[in-house]
């Protein structure tokens, strides 16, 4: 897995797999996530932490409206690629632990910790910050 994201490309979409009996968490939209690979030398800290071999990865879920984050393109207000909600126009810079740069979001997108163990690329904690928009109360 992890030689197939490539850096600068578009992030892979996945489903998180339970290690002990193999079975793909993919029966909720809310367990997609992105895997990315991005220069080391361009994340943050707190990115930088989360990541392994480069690989970051964020929940799909935009934090605005719980539309999916489908985009890899150019910000509206700088020359990098974000990632982008095209339901509102939320940008998110996953260099940046997935802030918002630009549109309605309220907040980052969900970080998931990774690792590498064994040649294969793991989710090593919880998400952190919660997945998708804010529910109605």
């Amino acid at each position: 897995m992890p030689d197939d994201v490539k850096l600068g490309e578009a992030p892979l979409h996945a489903w998180p797999k339970d290690p002990k009996t193999s079975v793909v968490r993919n029966g909720s939209r809310l367990n997609e996530i992105l895997l990315i690979r991005l220069d080391a030398g361009e994340m943050d800290e707190e990115t930088r932490s989360r990541s392994a071999d480069g690989i970051a990865a964020y929940s799909a879920i935009c934090t605005h409206a719980g539309c999916s984050v489908t985009g890899w393109l150019k910000s509206e207000v700088g020359d990098k690629d974000v990632l982008k909600c095209f339901c509102h126009n939320s940008e998110f810079n996953p260099r940046e632990s997935a802030q918002v740069v630009f549109g309605p979001a309220p907040r980052r997108l969900a970080a998931l910790p990774l690792a590498i163990a064994d040649g294969s690329l793991t989710i090593a904690a919880a998400f952190v910050g919660k997945v998708g928009a804010q529910q109605a109360g």
